[in-house]
């Protein structure tokens, strides 16, 4: 390999994290052609995660190294999510969250790329394309080990969460993170429930909020947020909370928690 090439090389891994993946396109436009990838991968310098796609050789990358490339180099809205997002903030302590899966969340027309959905993280990637939340609002920065990445924040995630309900998230587990959260700022969850589309998703999360007793609830205006009309049932055989007009677990309504 020519001087400069090792050059550019020395440069490219001094100027980014380790841990992380390297796209071929952002490696492209950063002045890294396809044939200098290929010399980088024949040197040994990089191994190949799948078609457009690498990582420094020896390098442990975790799934989220593979979150860092999708967000810093491709401008995806992909993150970190729901309860996984939890975790990473460190509010999970108290659940019992498997670690073998992982919840991300991307825009409506967001697709994980092969490659990430191929390799071998030593997780399972459940990802959820959706637009029930504008992207722009309710993310937060966390610093892992060598780099940062965007994650929910816990009113955020919450919301996620209850958008899964009650298929991929079982209402109970819910309510325990609800009981948490007793300091979330009142503006970003107004700012949130006035911009999510979801109707059972604002209703459940008013509703669990009342019920865990938080004193941020109060600052909620609700005039200002759209809770639709008619029923929403969450759960076959419950009970009926007149309030939000949602049908809930009987064990919520009967105090059994």
């Amino acid at each position: 390999m020519s001087t400069d090439s090792k050059l550019k090389i020395n440069q490219l891994l001094g100027a980014n994290p380790s841990g992380i993946v390297y796209l071929s396109s952002w490696l492209v436009g950063k002045g890294y052609s396809l044939d200098l990838q290929k010399r980088y991968r024949s040197s040994d310098w990089f191994t190949s995660i799948g078609t457009g796609a690498m990582i420094r050789s020896g390098d442990n990358v975790g799934y989220e190294g593979a979150i860092y490339a999708l967000q810093k180099q491709a401008g995806l809205f992909v993150h970190p999510a729901g309860k996984t997002a939890f975790s990473l903030l460190g509010k999970s302590h108290y659940l019992e969250l498997s670690q073998k899966k992982v919840t991300l969340f991307g825009g409506k027309n967001e697709k994980l790329p092969t490659w990430c959905l191929k390799h071998d993280w030593g997780v399972t990637l459940d990802y959820y394309s959706s637009s029930f939340l504008p992207a722009e609002i309710g993310l937060t920065e966390v610093e892992l080990k060598t780099f940062t990445i965007k994650v929910s924040s816990a009113a955020r995630a919450m919301l996620e969460c209850l958008f899964l309900t009650p298929k991929n998230q079982e209402l109970l587990e819910c309510y325990q993170l609800m009981e948490g959260l007793n300091n979330l700022r009142p503006n970003l969850v107004q700012n949130l429930l006035e911009n999510c589309s979801s109707i059972k998703v604002k209703r459940l999360f008013l509703y669990l909020a009342e019920k865990a007793g938080h004193s941020w609830v109060q600052h909620i205006n609700l005039e200002k947020i759209d809770l639709g009309s008619g029923k929403r049932s969450i759960v076959k055989n419950g009970v009926y909370n007149s309030k939000y007009k949602i049908t809930v677990p009987t064990e919520f309504a009967n105090g059994e928690l």
